[in-house]
């Protein structure tokens, strides 16, 4: 069996029609993301988080087909992020109203960042609910998030995400 499976690996070809931005907009706020490859061939996820209206957040989510997960323990993400904080989002079924979310932090290098699948809680628009952390042998969303409680320009620079 093989040690990873890969989630989506991005290079100059890759479409990524399937990606939608959501910001605060939904809720009438003025935060703006955008989604796009660059000439490295890496996705990049770029904009302006802004406080006001009551927004705060910028995401960019991607559904696919189910991936089983049950044989891994973790997700992996090769990066370049800008300093800023990011939640890392996923989605039982798609359909659910809540993600299963892990926080990470960049540090304006490439890193490879993981994130444990059990550690990662149950959210609602912030709030943890009182459910048990992931435990699924499959998803089929994952989601960046940047909501820091602060008006800021975000980048963040997306090689390969895998599970291992």
């Amino acid at each position: 069996m093989s040690s990873e499976q890969i989630i989506f690996d991005f290079s100059k070809d890759t479409d990524i029609s399937s990606w939608n931005v959501i910001d605060d907009g939904v809720m009438g706020g003025q935060s703006s993301g955008n989604f796009e490859i660059n000439d490295e061939g890496n996705a990049i996820f770029y904009g302006k988080v802004s406080l006001e209206n009551n927004g705060g957040f910028s995401s960019v989510r991607y559904q696919f087909s189910q991936k089983k997960v049950n044989s891994f323990t973790k997700i992996k993400v090769r990066l370049k992020g800008d300093g800023n904080r990011y939640q890392l989002r996923i989605k039982e079924n798609r359909n659910d109203y809540y993600f299963y979310v892990g926080t990470f932090q960049t540090n304006n290098t490439w890193e490879t960042i993981e994130i444990h699948l059990s550690e990662m809680q149950p959210k609602f628009r912030g709030r943890v609910l009182s459910l048990p952390n992931f435990s699924a042998t499959s998803f089929e969303e994952i989601a960046f998030l940047i909501g820091n409680k602060k008006a800021q320009y975000f980048r963040l620079e997306i090689d390969k995400i895998y599970v291992e």
